[in-house]
C-alpha cells in the first residue's frame, strides 16, 4: 500500500513536467494533420463539382459512379495524375500508364502489392489469408510447368462437370416442357464447374466432386466477396468498432472454420501415408506441392509461410486462398464470355468451326498445349472479353510504404495508394481503334498483321495471357497474375466444350447482351440472368 501511495505522489510531482510535453506532441500531430503542406495538393481530385464533400464522393464511388469518375480523370489528365475518393480512407493517386516502367522497378518495401490488397480486401476484419508468397511461388514453379501434362486431365474434368451440371438440366427441361431449350443460370453453374475443374488440380480427382469440398470452395469464394463489399460500404471511421460484427464477416469466419474442418483430415491422411511409406503413387496436385514445399523448408524462404507451415490448419487455409483466387475470377470471366456468345450465334459458329478444325489437325480430339495455342480466334475473343468487360476499373494497385518521387518531380507520400485506370485505358481510342465496339477478332487480326510484318514480339503481346501497358487486367510487373496460364487453359476448354456441345441463346424477350453490374470499382456479369441451352444437332 505504501508503494502505491509513493507512486501516486511521484506521478503527481511529474505531472507538471509531463503534461506540457504531451500537449506539444498532440499539437504537433494536429498541425501536421491539418496545417502542414500537403505534397498532393497540386494533384486535382475528380468529382468535385458533381459530388462536393468527402461523403458524397464516397457514396458516388460505391453506387456505380466509379467507372465514370476514372474515365473523367483519365480523359482530363491522360499523361499525368489525379486523385479520387474511394470507400477507404487515405489518398488514392491514379497515375498514367506511362509511369509503369519506373514504378515496376521499385522494391516491395517502397510500393507494396500485398498492403494494397489488404486494404482492398479489408483483411484486418475479414482475416482472409493473404501475404502467402508460397502460393505464387508454387504456381510458378510447379503448376505452370506441369500444364502440358495436366491439360488432358483438365479437359476430362470439364466434360465430367458438364455431364453433371448442365446436361441433367436440359433433360429435365425437355421432359417438363417438351421444349428443346432449357433456361440455366450459368453463373451459378459455372461456379460449381470451375470449382470441380480447378479442384481436380488443387486437391485431386477423388475429392474435387465431394459436396463438402464444393460447399467449402464455392461457399468461401462467395462469402469472401460478400464480406469485402459489406465492410467497404461501412464508413472507414466506424470499421474498427463494428466491422467485425457484420453478419457477412461472421459468416466468413464460420465458412473458414467449416472448410478447415473438412480439409484437415485430407492433409492428415496424406501425411500419415508419407510417414508409413504407403503411397502407391505420389499425389501430383497443388495440395501435395504445398506440402512438399513446407517439408523442404521452401515456405520460410518465400514470405509469411510462418512457423506453422507444416500444420494441417495452415495448409487448409492455403487451399481456401487458392480456391478463392481461382474460382472467383475464372467464373466471372467465363460468365462474361458466355453472355457474349449467347447474344451472337455467328460468334458461336466461328468458335465452333475453329475448335473442330484445331482438334482434328493438332491432337486428334485431345486438348493438348499446342491445340490450345492454335485456338487463336478463341484466344482473341477472351482477350476482347476482358478488354470490354474488365473485372475492375483499376490495376497495378500499390500501397506506398516509403515516400518517393516520380520522374516528373511529384512526391508520393508514405501511406498513399497508387492505381492505374485499367478500364479507361481499355476504352482509349488512341490505344484501341473503335474502343466502344466489341470485336471478338480484334486481337486475332492484330496478331496476323504483326506476324505478316515479321514483328514476332508484337504479335505475342496480343495473346490473351500477355501483360503490357495497354492490357492491364492481369496486372503488370513482377506481381502480374501467376495463375493466368492455368486460368486461360481452363476457360478455353470450358468454352470449347460449350460450343461443341450446345447452342446458346438469350432468355425470351431479350435482344441484346445482358448488361453488367458496376459495384464500386468492380464490374461483374449480372448473376441473375439465365442463358438458354439446347443440345447441338450435328
Amino acid at each position: 500500500m505504501a508503494l502505491v501511495t509513493q507512486l501516486a505522489h511521484s506521478a503527481s510531482a511529474l505531472a507538471p513536467l509531463l503534461l506540457p510535453s504531451i500537449a506539444a506532441i498532440i499539437a504537433l500531430a494536429l498541425f501536421q494533420r491539418f496545417f502542414a503542406p500537403n505534397p498532393l495538393s497540386n494533384i486535382p481530385t475528380v468529382g468535385d463539382q458533381e459530388y462536393p464533400g468527402y461523403e458524397k464522393k464516397r457514396q458516388a464511388y460505391l453506387t456505380g459512379k466509379a467507372k465514370d469518375l476514372y474515365v473523367e480523370g483519365y480523359t482530363k489528365f491522360k499523361h499525368g495524375l489525379f486523385r479520387i475518393v474511394t470507400p477507404n480512407a487515405g489518398n488514392v493517386i491514379v497515375v498514367s500508364p506511362s509511369f509503369l516502367g519506373e514504378l515496376k522497378k521499385l522494391p516491395d518495401d517502397v510500393v507494396s502489392f500485398d498492403a494494397a490488397l489488404d486494404d482492398f480486401m479489408h483483411t484486418k476484419y475479414t482475416l482472409i489469408p493473404t501475404h502467402e508468397a508460397v502460393i505464387p511461388h508454387t504456381v510458378k514453379s510447379s503448376l505452370t510447368p506441369s500444364l502440358p501434362r495436366l491439360n488432358p486431365q483438365i479437359s476430362q474434368e470439364v466434360q465430367i462437370a458438364f455431364s453433371q451440371e448442365i446436361a441433367p438440366l436440359i433433360s429435365m427441361s425437355q421432359a417438363a416442357s417438351e421444349s428443346e431449350w432449357a433456361p440455366i443460370n450459368i453463373n451459378s453453374k459455372l461456379l460449381r464447374i470451375v470449382a470441380k475443374v480447378s479442384g481436380r488440380i488443387f486437391i485431386g480427382p477423388e475429392l474435387c466432386h465431394d459436396e463438402r469440398y464444393l460447399e467449402a470452395a464455392v461457399g468461401y469464394t462467395v462469402s469472401v466477396m460478400e464480406a469485402q463489399r459489406a465492410v467497404e460500404k461501412m464508413n472507414p471511421w466506424l470499421r474498427p468498432f463494428a466491422a467485425w460484427r457484420l453478419p457477412e464477416v461472421k459468416k466468413l469466419a464460420e465458412m473458414e472454420k467449416d472448410a478447415t474442418a473438412f480439409l484437415r483430415p485430407v492433409v492428415e491422411a496424406r501425411r500419415e501415408k508419407q510417414r508409413k511409406g504407403e503411397e502407391e503413387e505420389r499425389d501430383n496436385d497443388m495440395l501435395q506441392w504445398l506440402m512438399d514445399s513446407a517439408d523442404q523448408g521452401q515456405g520460410k524462404a518465400h514470405g509469411k509461410w510462418g512457423e506453422d507451415t507444416t500444420t494441417t490448419r495452415k495448409l487448409a487455409r492455403l487451399q481456401l486462398a487458392i480456391s478463392f483466387a481461382a474460382i472467383h475470377t475464372t467464373t466471372l470471366v467465363t460468365t462474361h464470355a458466355v453472355y457474349s456468345l449467347a447474344a451472337d450465334k455467328g460468334l458461336q459458329d466461328t468458335l465452333r468451326e475453329e475448335v473442330r478444325s484445331v482438334l482434328k489437325e493438332h491432337s486428334d480430339g485431345v486438348f493438348t498445349t499446342s491445340a490450345l495455342q492454335a485456338m487463336k480466334k478463341t484466344d482473341s475473343f477472351l482477350k476482347e472479353t476482358m478488354r470490354f468487360h474488365p473485372l475492375g476499373q483499376t490495376s497495378f494497385s500499390r500501397k506506398v510504404l516509403k515516400t518517393f518521387v516520380l520522374s516528373n518531380g511529384q512526391v508520393m507520400p508514405k501511406g498513399s495508394t497508387i492505381q492505374v485506370p485499367n478500364y479507361a485505358v481499355s476504352r482509349d481510342p488512341d490505344v484501341y481503334p473503335n474502343p466502344d465496339v466489341f470485336d471478338p477478332l480484334r486481337f486475332y487480326n492484330l496478331r496476323n498483321e504483326a506476324r505478316g510484318k515479321g514483328e514476332v514480339e508484337q504479335a505475342a503481346t496480343n495473346q490473351f495471357v500477355s501483360v503490357n501497358k495497354e492490357f492491364l487486367t492481369f496486372g503488370y510487373g513482377r506481381h502480374a497474375c501467376p495463375g493466368r496460364f492455368f486460368a486461360a487453359n481452363e476457360i478455353k476448354m470450358i468454352l470449347a466444350n460449350l460450343v461443341m456441345t450446345y447452342e446458346m441463346g438469350l432468355a425470351e424477350g431479350e435482344t441484346e447482351r445482358y448488361r453488367d453490374w458496376d459495384i464500386a470499382a468492380g464490374t461483374i456479369p449480372d448473376p441473375t440472368k439465365n442463358v438458354m441451352f439446347r443440345s447441338l444437332v450435328v
